[in-house]
């Protein structure tokens, strides 16, 4: 469905965009996921025909879009700011796409309930844009992206501004509703969390470059660099020496996933593979803090050298800040990061 071919966006000396290449099938849900600057938003841009390219191409369909203007690309676009119309009512946002296809009234109609009904907004048409709460109107601009029936729906920051409930509520739905349409979807967030309960596919980006692309279970899994790791929140990342079936480290030995390659280079650590013991067993550390996270505790921990060492636990098995315990690892939860000097 979509195809981006060397794109690359300048701006000045700096390259937003620098050669990506990606694809993204029919049906499938894409997400783009990155710090500030890493040229997401760009991408985005990019593809809707609102930035021009400096290099590179963008294909939809197989056709080249140099030259085609935002409106003839056949895209729907939804903003973290809704960016309704205050003047219409909701059934008037959502027409507007198909007015300006010049769909007749009739079927304007029997579209716009369709898809209020399928956005959880049932008989809302006549409702005011300003009676509307953040999630209600966040709906209806999604029903008016996707009235003209485009080939690809791109979504900025779709649920940035609304509360942390609501957004995981509204994920589920929207992964839901992507898959009973068959639509084909490009997001961009900056919300982990957001992208990995919504994507067929996440697209980590760097400096304008792609970091890693994969499958959320693989890209979180496996992270292919020490920036992913960081970027998806993992801190528990140490210079190592691998060799066999374990890592010298500050922390000690480490055991590594069966056929790790060896040498130098950095290993991470997902806190569920940092094991909490007898203060006698394993590597000394004393609890530094300790936060509740919903459905575990995060327990921050000082060892006597070298950087501290974040696990999670039941709550029932929490220990006190201050406490000693001994720490040992499990190898299944630990990833040998690629060397990025190569």
């Amino acid at each position: 469905m979509l195809t981006l071919k060397d794109a690359t966006v300048r701006f000045g000396d700096r390259a937003a965009l620098d050669a990506v290449d990606l694809e993204v099938a029919e049906h499938e849900t894409v997400c783009v996921l990155g710090p500030s600057g890493s040229g997401k938003s760009t991408l985005l841009r990019a593809v809707a025909g609102l930035q021009a390219l400096d290099g590179g191409r963008v294909l939809l369909g197989g056709a080249d879009q140099a030259g085609v203007p935002v409106h003839r690309r056949e895209v729907g676009l939804m903003f973290q700011d809704h960016q309704l119309f205050p003047q219409r009512d909701v059934g008037g946002n959502v027409a507007f796409g198909l007015r300006m296809h010049g769909v007749g009234r009739a079927e304007q109609g029997a579209r716009v309930a369709e898809l209020l009904d399928l956005v959880g907004l049932p008989g809302a048409g006549r409702r005011a844009v300003a009676s509307l709460s953040g999630g209600e109107q966040q709906r209806v601009a999604l029903a008016r992206a996707l009235a003209p029936r485009p080939r690809l729906l791109m979504l900025d920051e779709p649920l940035g501004q609304l509360d942390r409930g609501l957004r995981e509520r509204l994920v589920v739905e929207l992964r839901q509703l992507f898959g009973r349409l068959g639509t084909t979807v490009l997001a961009v967030t900056h919300d982990q969390g957001e992208a990995f309960a919504l994507a067929d596919r996440v697209v980590v980006m760097r400096d304008g470059r792609i970091a890693q692309a994969g499958a959320p279970l693989e890209v979180w899994q496996r992270p292919a660099s020490e920036f992913v790791a960081r970027f998806l929140g993992f801190d528990n990342v140490v210079p190592a020496t691998v060799g066999g079936a374990a890592a010298d480290t500050v922390w000690g030995k480490i055991p590594v996933p069966e056929g790790s390659g060896r040498g130098e280079g950095k290993i991470l650590v997902r806190p569920a593979g940092v094991l909490l013991r007898a203060p006698e067993d394993g590597l000394a550390c004393t609890v530094e803090a300790r936060t509740f996270r919903g459905s575990h505790v995060a327990v921050l921990l000082r060892p006597a050298e070298g950087p501290l060492l974040e696990a999670e636990c039941a709550l029932r098995d929490a220990p006190d800040e201050g406490d000693e315990v001994g720490v040992t690892f499990a190898a299944t939860e630990v990833v040998v990061l690629p060397d990025e000097r190569r």
